[in-house]
This record gives structure tokens, sequence and C-alpha cells, in this order.
């Protein structure tokens, strides 16, 4: 089942998709018509894990990491389905980046693998962008609309064993699948789970496969995790920024 969140005329509302569809307790939304995606999820913090395909770390000359190596992204950073993505006024080198996620769905700490299945609402896709030319890992990864997210939350899907490929501009640029991960996901979160106290809403992304690349404005990233869906965001211009929606607004193009 597809879990989705949209911007209706009447305010931010959830419920089941299916073609094109949103059934709610209140009615039905067409996608495009009635209502907008937005981030399927409401997180206190996301968690994003790098360093996690061997052939990343090859290609960009990383040390290999004995336990999973994680950042944190803001809910500012948060921007939904087919939502441009403002290019950073202070960086010349932006890259994407095609990740898949899972969407926690209750407060849990100290999680052991097998319980990680029990605390999982689904599975998503991000864009984690970041801004290469600036020192450290939250100037570059922290900045607004870095970390698209969607188009809606897959319950019914194996993440261990998922086929993925990310095209810029129309080039395939990415192509890997979820197995080749050092850390799968089970791992990753019940590791998370012992340092943090997982919120509902909270999500952990599990890493970029090789080729994560440059981004200009004008591009047109999507990110497919076979079984989840397509992720669609389009790079426009700085000036852009200021019609990021502010807190408590529900912005519909």
């Amino acid at each position: 089942m597809k879990l989705a969140r949209i911007a209706t005329d009447d305010g931010p509302v959830a419920g089941r998709y299916e073609d094109g569809v949103v059934h709610t307790d209140d009615g039905v939304y067409e996608v495009g018509t009635d209502a907008d995606f937005l981030p399927p999820c409401e997180p206190s913090a996301l968690y994003c894990v790098g360093r996690n395909f061997a052939a990343t770390i090859d290609q960009m000359e990383y040390e290999r990491p004995d336990e999973p190596d994680f950042f944190i992204k803001p809910p500012a950073s948060l921007v939904g389905h087919e939502d441009p993505i403002p290019y950073p006024s202070f960086s010349d080198e932006v890259t994407y980046a095609g990740e898949l996620a899972a969407v926690i769905d209750e407060p849990c700490r100290d999680l052991s693998e097998d319980e990680v299945p029990e605390v999982v609402r689904g599975y998503t896709i991000m864009n984690d962008m970041d801004a290469l030319d600036q020192g450290g890992r939250t100037p570059r990864k922290a900045f607004d609309a870095s970390g698209p997210l969607g188009p809606w939350i897959e319950t019914a899907v194996d993440p261990t064993e998922i086929d993925m490929y990310t095209d810029v501009a129309g080039e395939r640029r990415q192509e890997a699948n979820t197995e080749l991960m050092l850390f799968d996901p089970y791992e990753i979160i019940s590791h998370l789970s012992r340092r943090v106290t997982f919120r509902p809403g909270d999500v952990v992304s599990f890493g970029s496969p090789a080729n994560p690349g440059l981004v200009e404005p004008g591009d047109t990233v999507e990110i497919t995790y076979e079984g989840v869906g397509t992720l669609r965001n389009t790079v426009v211009d700085s000036s852009e920024r200021e019609r990021l929606a502010l807190e408590g607004e529900t912005v519909r193009s």
C-alpha cells in the first residue's frame, strides 16, 4: 500500500494513493487537479547514512567505515515530489544522490534487527543534495530543500534487494541494487536506535550508490527504486528559495 500526504485547498491531508488518486477519510483527491504531493511524513529529523556502498567509497576515496556513518538533516531540508529545488546561492558545486529511506512509525529505541520491521511504517526515496564546496557535513548537507522526499511511503516492500536508478536531464547516472549496501536497513536502524530515540515520522536514509554527481539549474532529477516509486524534482535558480513554504503554510503549485 502507498501512503501519501497531499496539499489541498483545505490544508494537508493523508491517505492511500492508488492510480493518481488519494483516498482519505473525508474524500477522494486527484493528484495534480485537487491536490499536490507533500513530503510523505513529518520527521523531527532525517538520519542519513553515508559511505554505505563499496563502489561509492572507492569513487570518492573514502575510508571504509566499521559501523554505519551518519549525519542529520533538519526538517527544513524537506520538499516533496515535483517540488522545485532552489540551487543554493552560496555554492557552485551541488550534487544529487539517490537513496532509499525508511519512515519510523512509533517512538522507539534500543531495537534489535529483528524488531526493526515492526516499527517501520514503510519505505520512500530521498535525494541527498550536497553542496560539496562547503566545509563540513552540516553546511554541505543541511540547507533548504536539500532533502527531497517522496513521492509516498510504500508499506509492502523488502528493502534488501531493490534495483534502483537515477536519471538526470534524461541521462542515466546511477544504477545499483540495495543488496550492495555494506550495512543493510535493519542493521542501520538498530544501530541508530541505540544512540537516538526515534519519533513517529522520522526518516532514516541508507546512503547512495556510486556516481552521485553535479546538477545545475534546469536539471530534472528522477530517482527510482523498483517497488517503491520514482521521486522527481527539478533544480531551479536560487531566487526560487523565496517561494518555499514557511512553517504552517501550505503552498500549492
